[in-house]
């Protein structure tokens, strides 16, 4: 996204690919627009594996700090999880609520066969201290401020603002804001105060801005620059130039990620799928309607990531057929593995390493199963 052309990757340190995912904010159950985010995180480390590249790998979870309009005015989402179970505001409950669904997160995507293992669930709050410790620095070097709700970052002084997606600085200046006190329109805040609930800092009771979270665990877990870091493309135009600009600014590291991947929304009857609205599947109702999770899996490799995808339980029904169908091929080829078809390797690393084009990939094992002049055991 942030070259806006297909580059070949090349990791930042050899051999060894440093990972960031933006991950759940955990006061409910994901619907499985939220979960295809990780089907394609899974199908790129994967792909990188398979390339022979060693993969750390970090989907961070947010379980304060996320407001409703993915900005910084609005309802804190897990303030609003609370409210919906009936438990009060307390950042006890708070916590108990997120690795409530934080849980259920994990088992969703265990089900979706996406690989779990070596792969650090970092819980946003755990990492409070080194967030302080970043905004700060921040502070110290001149790009935060402080206004009567909270501490704000100064976009004015960070020059080439909104460079992922191209966008500009005089752009996000015309983003609407609510909050006077600001002295740009795109200004984004690192800490927001809270009398009532939150943690403690030397700038008052309070919690730090969803932005700043994803900042501190990548600089903790991974370091100042990472090789690839993905997201939806709902992600861009604040909360991923924020990421970025908090990030360099802070460290003097440029870039703090070479590489931005950003996932097209799926949707359902061609609206955006979300819980606000009501639009909504959860991978629950999928298994319920006697559909295998991995059937969900195979219909979204049938779409490129960059692709926005329309869910339906007919197109769904479509994708059971072909899975069970190649599954009944698979195992009509016996047990005895023979070697692996060059011709066809070829044709498949050059669809997967292609910008992951998926469906192109399963269209070489189609053509593969089909392949009279190849034996069965070379197939399977």
């Amino acid at each position: 996204t942030l070259s806006g052309k297909k580059e070949e990757f090349k990791p930042i340190e050899k051999e060894i690919v440093r990972m960031y995912h933006c991950g759940p904010t955990v006061y409910g159950r994901q619907h499985i627009g939220n979960l295809s985010m990780f089907v394609f995180t899974d199908i790129l480390r994967r792909t990188l594996e398979f390339s022979g590249l060693n993969v750390k790998q970090v989907i961070n979870i947010t379980d304060f700090g996320h407001l409703t309009s993915n900005a910084d005015e609005g309802e804190d989402k897990m303030a609003k999880g609370l409210k919906n179970e009936g438990l009060s505001p307390t950042l006890p409950n708070m916590q108990a609520l997120a690795h409530k669904y934080g849980e259920i997160f994990l088992e969703d995507i265990k089900k979706l066969n996406i690989k779990t293992d070596d792969t650090i669930f970092p819980y946003a709050s755990e990492y409070v201290s080194d967030q302080i410790a970043l905004i700060k620095v921040l502070d110290e070097k001149g790009f935060a401020y402080k206004t009567p709700d909270g501490i704000y970052f100064d976009i004015s002084k960070f020059p080439g603002y909104g460079k992922l997606g191209g966008l500009s600085e005089s752009s996000n200046q015309s983003r609407v804001s609510s909050n006077p006190d600001k002295r740009n329109t795109g200004d984004f805040a690192l800490w927001k105060f809270n009398s009532e609930l939150g943690f403690q800092s030397e700038w008052g009771q309070g919690f730090p801005g969803w932005h700043i979270e994803c900042s501190a665990m990548i600089i903790k877990i991974l370091g100042e620059q990472i090789d690839i870091h993905t997201g939806g493309i709902e992600h861009i135009p604040v909360h991923h130039n924020n990421e970025i600009a908090q990030s360099e600014a802070a460290t003097g590291k440029i870039p703090f990620v070479k590489y931005w991947l950003h996932r097209a929304h799926l949707q359902i009857s061609g609206e955006k799928i979300a819980k606000s609205e009501g639009n909504v599947v959860y991978i629950s109702q999928i298994i319920e309607k006697g559909f295998n999770p991995l059937t969900f899996r195979y219909f979204l490799l049938n779409s490129h990531y960059r692709t926005s995808t329309n869910f339906s339980f007919e197109a769904l029904e479509g994708s059971k057929l072909a899975l069970e169908k190649l599954v009944g091929i698979f195992l009509s080829y016996g047990l005895e593995n023979g070697v692996v078809n060059k011709t066809y390797k070829e044709k498949f690393n050059s669809c997967i390493d292609d910008d992951l084009n998926t469906p192109q990939a399963l269209a070489v094992i189609w053509e593969l199963v089909k392949d009279e002049n190849v034996s069965p055991s070379d197939k399977r």
